[in-house]
Order: structure tokens, then C-alpha cells, then sequence
């Protein structure tokens, strides 16, 4: 999504044995990575040093991951393990065939343990090709205002549009929200095509009206 300074590049070969030492995975996952995933890249680091930019509190560095893909679908777990493996903020480039997406979760770091941390929800780009134009950095005042911006920037890309008045964590939290509440949309339709009933369908009817209508409000 965004041209990164040559002097953030790193480009370094991150085994998967790493990963799983770090991470911990479970057996499933751990296959899935072996079936899914061609190659992990450490790609750049953002960092005072390479950006010239202050650190801020609880944002050190952002690092940018990319990940060689052998199937053009795959499990956000994956990405998921390897932010548990790293204690950093990161963003990830998949690739596949020629395309590219990315994707960025909200990540937040414990003050009490520094291997302890949140992941929200990730926010996935569209597929596009590898030689699409990107963007520059956005300008920041310091490291936490950059990871900032390029989050919501990914959010935005993703089709959440931050409001106004909300936080950056905030805005992660209602778009978990709207996941669920999609998925929760879904679950009723599906649940009314299968009803035969009449009473139900009138009562099923009524639960994914009351389901869109909150749907509505988180997108508004």
C-alpha cells in the first residue's frame, strides 16, 4: 500500500520455525502455514533511526512483513500467529501470482508484560496488481501518529470509514462490531430461508430487521 524509505529495508528470510517457536501454534494451524505459506520476509522496519521520526509511548516500531503465498485464499489465523510471534506493530503485504494485498490489525501492547498483547479484527485491501501505484508515507510527527494514519488508511481501504470523534482503538472496536453484526445479519437470513413456519418467519423477520437496523447505525 505505501513506498517505504531504502533505508527501513531489511529484507530478511524469517524461518517458520521461528514463528512456531514464538507463537506456539496448534498442530492445525501450524499445517496450515506449511500448506499456505511460500515465504515470510521481514521487509522493512519503521523505526527513529530509519524514518527520523521520535518514538511515542507504547510505539516504538512498525514492522512490514511480506508473505509469499501458494494459495490465493487463506486464513487470517496465519497472520494472527505471526503477530503473536512478533512483539511489534505490523503490517503485512500478501502475495500471489503477480498480485498483491495487504493487511493491518489494530494491535495493542500490554504495559503490565511485553510479550502479552491485543489483536483486533484484520483489515484486508482488495487483490490488486504487484506494479499498482502506491502511496507515500503519511506525514507524522512521531511513530504513533504514523501508525496511526497508515492503519486507518488500511481501514479505509478496507471500507470502515473512521469517524470524526473516534480514537484509532475505538474505531477498531466498532469495526469488530460490525463484523459480528454482519455475520449476525447472515446467520438470520439464512436462518429465515430455512424456516417454514409462518410465526417463525414472521419472528426470524423481525430479529434481522432489528439486526440491519443496528448494522446501520455502527455503519452510518
Amino acid at each position: 500500500m505505501f513506498v517505504y524509505p531504502e533505508r527501513a529495508l531489511v529484507n530478511r528470510i524469517v524461518p517458520k520455525s521461528k514463528v512456531y517457536a514464538n507463537a506456539r501454534p496448534a498442530r492445525v494451524l501450524r499445517q496450515r502455514i506449511v500448506e499456505q505459506v511460500e515465504e515470510i520476509v521481514w521487509r522493512y522496519k519503521l523505526a527513529p533511526a530509519t524514518l527520523h521520526l521520535p518514538a511515542s509511548p507504547g510505539v516504538e516500531e512498525i514492522q512490514v512483513f511480506s508473505i509469499a503465498l501458494r494459495v490465493p485464499e487463506f486464513k487470517e489465523d496465519i497472520l494472527r500467529a505471526l503477530d503473536r510471534a512478533i512483539p511489534s506493530l505490523l503490517f503485512f503485504e500478501m502475495s500471489f501470482q503477480g498480485r498483491i494485498r495487504f493487511a493491518a490489525a489494530f494491535k495493542r501492547m500490554s504495559e503490565a508484560a511485553h510479550d502479552k498483547q491485543f489483536v483486533a479484527a484484520y483489515y484486508l485491501t482488495p487483490w490488486q496488481e504487484a506494479s499498482a501505484p502506491r502511496l507515500p508515507l503519511p506525514v507524522a510527527i512521531d511513530i504513533g501518529s504514523l501508525y496511526d494514519q497508515m492503519l486507518r488508511r488500511h481501514m479505509l481501504a478496507a471500507g470502515l470509514h473512521s469517524r470524526a470523534d473516534e480514537t484509532l482503538e475505538e474505531a477498531a472496536e466498532r469495526g469488530s462490531r460490525i463484523r459480528a453484526q454482519m455475520l449476525a445479519c447472515q446467520r438470520l437470513e439464512s436462518k429465515l430461508r430455512r424456516e417454514m413456519q409462518f410465526n417463525r418467519k414472521v419472528e426470524i423477520n423481525k430479529e434481522l430487521r432489528q439486526a440491519r437496523q443496528t448494522l446501520q447505525g455502527l455503519t452510518r
